[in-house]
């Protein structure tokens, strides 16, 4: 696996470029309300739709609202890791879809009085932040793995600093795989960008179709290279699709 930027795969012209977003276009910040893409990053987002066409997704575990508030909607967008999807300049629906009533009040019941924790609602996805109270993690995800034992519907998954209550399927490598099968990704070959665990089923479908996985950051993982930073991902996006 590879550190060095000079050997990562160079986009081609039948590239479909999928991107998440915190951790990868975005740096982490300790309230995920504050998390904002960089105009560099933006800007070389923006110059390669002329380069791989309408192909460009990105695709976070963010609902579809707030991701779509914070990156244009001149390219599609994947919310709730897959479980909304939006085509280029389509508003998202006004309302989101909910999670069950009796869902909602376990998991607000597994972390009271657990300080430093915070539960952020991402349509009929429930993100639980620790980053205030690391020592909490392994509390918080046995609570919340017991809070959906009675759930078939529902999954936990934990990533930095943060676990997850969410559908099972919402799972960003099903999302991947079925925009591969439509216009304008058909016929392409998949480039995928992430940082989390949440990104290692879309790394496993991108292998799998013969495209390029990019890991951003440090930890295990199915991508077959890596950046360092946010902004190792920024230089890499403003080199491809020249000379």
């Amino acid at each position: 696996m590879s550190n060095l930027m000079a050997d990562l795969p160079r986009l081609t012209k039948r590239s479909a470029l999928f991107l998440d977003f915190d951790g990868t276009l975005a740096p982490i910040q300790d309230d995920p309300d504050t998390v904002a893409m960089p105009g560099e990053t933006l800007a070389a987002i923006n110059r390669l739709q002329l380069f791989v066409a309408e192909a460009i997704c990105i695709i976070s575990g963010r609902d579809i609202r707030d991701l779509s508030s914070r990156v244009p909607l001149s390219h599609w967008r994947a919310g709730g890791h897959g479980l909304e999807i939006c085509k280029p300049g389509e508003a998202p629906a006004t309302v989101a879809a909910s999670p069950p009533r009796s869902l909602s009040n376990a998991v607000e019941m597994s972390v009271r009085g657990l300080e430093g924790v915070r539960i952020e609602h991402k349509g009929p996805v429930f993100a639980v932040h620790f980053r205030r109270a690391p020592e909490l993690g392994d509390t918080l995800l046995a609570r919340l793995s017991d809070t959906v034992a009675d759930q078939p519907d529902y999954k936990v998954q934990a990533g930095k600093m943060v676990i997850e209550v969410k559908p099972v399927s919402a799972n960003k490598g099903r999302a991947l795989e079925s925009l591969m099968g439509q216009p304008p990704f058909a016929g392409r070959s998949p480039s995928l960008l992430g940082d989390d665990t949440t990104d290692e089923d879309a790394f496993v479908v991108a292998n799998r179709l013969g495209g390029t996985s990019i890991k951003v950051g440090e930890g295990p993982t199915e991508a077959h290279h890596r950046l360092e930073t946010p902004d190792s991902v920024t230089s890499w996006l403003s080199e491809q699709g020249q000379g």
